[in-house]
This record gives C-alpha cells, structure tokens and sequence, in this order.
C-alpha cells in the first residue's frame, strides 16, 4: 500500500469517529422529545385524566338530581306517594295548577341546591387529587381545614341547624308561600321560605321571622284540604230535625252561590250535641272545603244558617249573663258615723 493510500484511509476512520453538528442536534432534539414525552405521559396525563373524570361524574350526579328533581315536580315521590296515596279525593290534588307550580318550585329550589353541594365536593375532591400529583402534600390543608370546620361547627351550630333544617322543610313540603301555618309562637300566612329562616305574616299584619333550627312543630292549614268546624247553640226545645233540615238549606243556598260552590268539596256532616250548658244545647257542623277556604265558607255558613232558622222559628240561644252589683252595708255606715262622732268630741 502506498502512502497516500494510507493517509486516505486514516482521513476516513477519523472523520467517521468524530461526531457532526447535525448528529448532535438530532441526538438533543431526540432527548428532548423523551423527556416531554415522559413528562406529558406522567403528571399531567394523570392530571388530565381526573378533570375529565370529575367532569363525568358531575355530569352523571346531575343527571340523577335531575330526574329526582323530575320526580318531585311530578309527584311520584316516595313522600308524596304516602301524602296521596289513600284517598282518591286527594289524588286530583296533584293536579291542580296551583299545586303543580309548587312542586316545580320546590323540585327547582331542591334540583339546584343539591347540584350545587355535589360540584363543590367533586371538584374539592379533584383539587386535592392534583395537588397531590404535582407533589403538594394536601396533608397539611386538610388538617388546617379540620380545625377549621370543628371551629365553625361549634361557633355556628345554630346557623347549620338552621340550613338543614331549612333544606328539609323544602325537600319534605312541609309548607310553602301563601300556607297558613302554626309555628309554635308565630301563626298566620307564609311570606317567604328560605333556607335559614322563614317569614310569617301574623292575621294583626306583623311579620315574623322565624329561624327554621327553631322550628319543632308545624301545623299546615293549606294542604290537601280544609275543613270548616261550626258550633250552634240552639234552644232546649228546638226539634233536632228542624235543625237539620236549616243546615242543609243553608249548604244548598251557598252550593248556589258561584263564588263558594268551587270551595265545598262535601256535603256538610252533622257530628251532633258538642256540648250542654244552662240555656243551649251547642250542636256541632263541619264542612270539608278547599285549603284556605274554610273561614270564607264558616262566615257564609252562620249568615246563612240564621236566616234559615229565623224562617223556621228558631233562634241562636244567648247565653246567660249575671249582673252583680253591692251596696254600702249597715255596719259600714254605722262606723263611718262612729268615726266621725269621734272626730267632732276631738275638735270640741
């Protein structure tokens, strides 16, 4: 071989061995692309996967709130299906337009509420889940969250018994706006049903604010339906029959009547002698009317059972009053004039 042979070859080998500018740029970009790789196949990968995660589930626990929601709005809830379930009379009820509103009232006021709780704890949940793959450790927040909540809890008893409480008297129907209603101190027409508290206006105009964690009892005049209780003190000696047949003239004349015929859903029941005082004998009538209607029909009822018993002879028994009055008695008089001989030997 000859020697620039030699020196061809030994140019070769060395210019093989020496890496290239283009060489090292595709070995770097090679690197980088496998550490991005790694990296997006790693934490955010990961991260990515619970977003959409949490947005499923909150899509799907939306979903069923909805269709409880649907639920309620209908009436064919396991509440409602107890509250209308046993008489037939009760089923129209749920149909009554006045009745429909309220339920999609409530089943709004229900749907958006518990919507609301189940996205905070989702996406509370979702937050710490990321925290965690990008190396935080949640540990810590979630010990300071509980001190946290343990002191809210014990400062705020009151106001978290008053919102589940409130929750409660909404999901449950216990009442609604324009329900007359008994609430221990406060009775008359509710005004607005919120979660914390719930105004009443009383019948002398004042309103109440009542905290609903106060709440123990409610007495609901305004659901389903109504009934008018009548007490009429006859004389001894009214015929019991004759009674009978005024009351039910006086329910025919207000069957006539167009603005009171809608609110009497029954015939009037004659439940008999309530009571036996000196002068009267109280015979008890009840009258099964529309919610809210039974005072209307109990003021046109005694109108109109006293015009039908003054036709027939009869009048509503007065009951006795005792007048009692006193007069200066003799040893009264007798030591006012003692004391006063006494004061005259005195002045003498």
């Amino acid at each position: 071989m000859s020697m620039v042979e030699q020196r061809m070859s030994y140019s070769i080998v060395a210019s093989t061995c020496e890496p290239t500018p283009i060489s090292e740029t595709v070995e770097r970009a090679a690197e980088g692309v496998d550490k991005w790789w790694t990296f997006l196949i790693g934490a955010p990968l990961r991260i990515a996967i619970l977003v959409v995660m949490a947005i499923l589930v909150t899509f799907l626990v939306r979903l069923l709130i909805r269709k409880f929601a649907r639920k309620i709005a209908e009436g064919t809830t396991a509440v409602s299906s107890r509250r209308f379930g046993g008489d037939a009379r009760d089923r129209v009820i749920k149909t009554d337009p006045a009745s429909v509103a309220r339920r999609a009232q409530r089943a709004q006021t229900v749907g958006s509420l518990l919507s609301s709780i189940a996205a905070i704890i989702i996406f509370v949940i979702m937050a710490l889940m990321i925290m965690q793959e990008l190396g935080y450790n949640p540990a810590p927040i979630l010990a300071s969250a509980g001190v946290a909540g343990v002191a809210i809890g014990f400062g705020a008893q009151s106001l978290v018994r008053d919102y589940l409480s409130g929750f409660f008297i909404v999901a449950e129907d216990q009442y609604g706006i324009g329900d007359t209603v008994d609430l221990g101190e406060a009775v008359g027409t509710v005004e607005d049903v919120g979660l914390r508290t719930t105004k009443v206006r009383g019948i002398d105009g004042t309103l109440w604010h009542v905290p609903n964690g106060e709440i123990l009892r409610v007495g609901n005049q305004s659901q389903g339906w109504a009934r008018a209780v009548m007490d009429l003190p006859v004389p001894y000696d009214a015929d019991q029959k004759v009674v009978d047949e005024a009351i039910q003239a006086a329910v025919e004349s207000m069957r006539n009547k167009p603005d009171l015929a809608p609110s009497i859903l029954e015939e009037p029941e004659i439940w008999g002698v309530q009571e036996i005082s000196g002068n009267a004998v109280t015979i008890r009538t009840v009258i099964k009317t529309k919610p809210n209607e039974q005072w209307g029909v109990a003021r046109a009822f005694r109108a109109e059972i006293q015009r039908e018993l003054r036709k027939r002879g009869i009048t509503i028994a007065i009951p006795a009053q005792s007048l009692i009055g006193t007069v200066p008695g003799p040893q009264t008089h007798t030591a006012t004039t003692t004391s006063d001989t006494a004061d005259n030997k005195d002045n003498e």
